[in-house]
């Protein structure tokens, strides 16, 4: 069987690949940039898609010789386009699909995907959850399956970076009332999920609910995260929603609106349909955990996914304060004799001045919108200011406040925040 992955570079999508390559599947991997891919997986091929730009005729090509497709695409953010990623997109994608006789196609979509959606990632999902299943109702001539889970768990994914976040924190914060209920996955049986339904023999109609057997409330899963990573209990903090909310839209941390949006509204489903049409019962979280020991490494992966909104801001406030301090507090009479010492005077001294204060500015602002490699461009910056100091003025290495020492300081969280990025993909 040859099988397409679309979406192939995100959490699911990458366990997917693991799972059909581990089984003796052909596997093409899809991604937007599937370089890593091809490193990750040098047993599978790759190839470059978008599904926010393409169309039915860009995929026909792609599809030749494809027997099987699972979508496993999907963005969440505070400014995502879920319209023509998870809708326009997969509609391109699956009618490329049928137009192509490709013989199944499994969409990865979410709980809450129906009537009663209360977000604009549930509704752009349903749309496609919809049109898949127009195309084939019965699914005769193009098998399908659409999947539905709840939060998904495991390492590397953006529900237990969250949640392990929370749990790592001295005060422990709670998400509403800690009431809140989800039924977690672990990403394990969601790929395996995904393996029998593509070995199924015959005709393929189906609407899972892809759910654990227990449900747990937020307070409990954080709890549970705790344990899981050696550490003793900690007294829980409560957040009023409107702070949460503003955190949320503030783009702060792993939390996104639409995130806290559906666990808001609860995230269950009775598990006994994805049981009794798969053959399996998914593990407990206690289980999932048990199976997977936490090492070292998970209680730093936790620390810093808990620490780079707090080592962003403070990065981001030293290169605001440096450009608006120098532009309008600064006085012309302590400025002038620096920029004289590098050979600068009169226009020309104005020029460098605003140029570095707006370079300032922009790594600051840069940081707090999250922009990817700001956090390196502030590093080559400051190692140029500590460069012209050095030669200008190198008595400054010597100075009692350390206007020169700091810098590698700064230098180092920069770097830092850069290695950081890769957390978020």
């Amino acid at each position: 069987m040859h099988v397409l992955i679309v979406g192939a570079g995100g959490f699911i999508g990458r366990h997917v690949a693991a799972r059909l390559l581990a089984a003796g599947a052909r596997v093409t991997l899809a991604a937007r940039a599937p370089e890593r891919l091809a490193r990750s997986f040098p047993m599978a091929e790759t190839l470059v898609c978008d599904l926010a730009h393409d169309t039915v005729a860009d995929w026909a090509p792609r599809l030749a010789g494809i027997d099987a497709v699972v979508n496993c695409a999907g963005i969440i953010g505070n400014r995502a386009d879920y319209a023509r990623v998870h809708d326009e997109g997969a509609r391109a994608l699956f009618d490329a699909c049928l137009a192509a006789g490709v013989g199944r196609v499994i969409q990865i979509s979410s709980l809450g995907a129906d009537e009663s959606g209360v977000t604009a990632y549930h509704r752009s999902k349903k749309r496609a959850d919809d049109h898949l299943i127009a195309l084939d109702p019965a699914g005769e001539r193009m098998g399908w399956a659409v999947l539905r889970p709840s939060l998904v768990m495991g390492r590397g994914g953006a529900s237990t970076a969250l949640f392990t976040a929370l749990a790592v924190l001295p005060l422990m914060p709670r998400l509403g009332a800690g009431r809140w209920q989800v039924q977690p996955i672990h990403i394990d049986d969601l790929a395996r999920a995904v393996l029998r339904l593509l070995e199924r023999p015959g005709p393929l109609a189906c609407l899972l609910d892809a759910v654990g057997p227990q449900a747990v409330s937020t307070d409990e899963l954080t709890e549970a995260l705790r344990g899981w990573l050696g550490l003793g209990r900690a007294p829980k903090l409560a957040l009023p929603k409107p702070l949460l909310a503003l955190v949320a839209r503030l783009g702060i941390g792993p939390a996104t609106r639409e995130s806290l949006t559906m666990l808001a509204a609860g995230n269950t489903a009775p598990s006994a349909p994805f049981v009794a049409a798969l053959g399996f019962c998914p593990m407990t979280p206690g289980e999932a955990l048990a199976r997977q020991p936490a090492c070292a490494a998970d209680l730093v992966e936790a620390r810093l996914c808990a620490l780079a909104p707090v080592l962003t801001g403070l990065l981001a406030m030293v290169w605001l304060s440096g450009g608006i301090v120098s532009l309008a507090f600064a006085p012309t009479a302590t400025i002038a004799p620096w920029l004289g010492r590098v050979g600068l005077a009169g226009p020309g001294a104005t020029a460098a001045l605003w140029a570095g204060s707006l370079a300032d500015i922009a790594v600051g602002l840069g940081l707090i919108l999250r922009r990817r490699g700001a956090p390196l461009a502030g590093a080559a910056l400051m190692a140029v200011y500590t460069a012209i100091l050095t030669a200008a003025a190198r008595e400054l290495w010597a100075d009692p406040f350390g206007p020169l020492v700091k810098n590698l300081a700064v230098l180092g969280l920069s770097l830092a925040l850069f290695a950081m990025e890769a957390r978020r993909g």
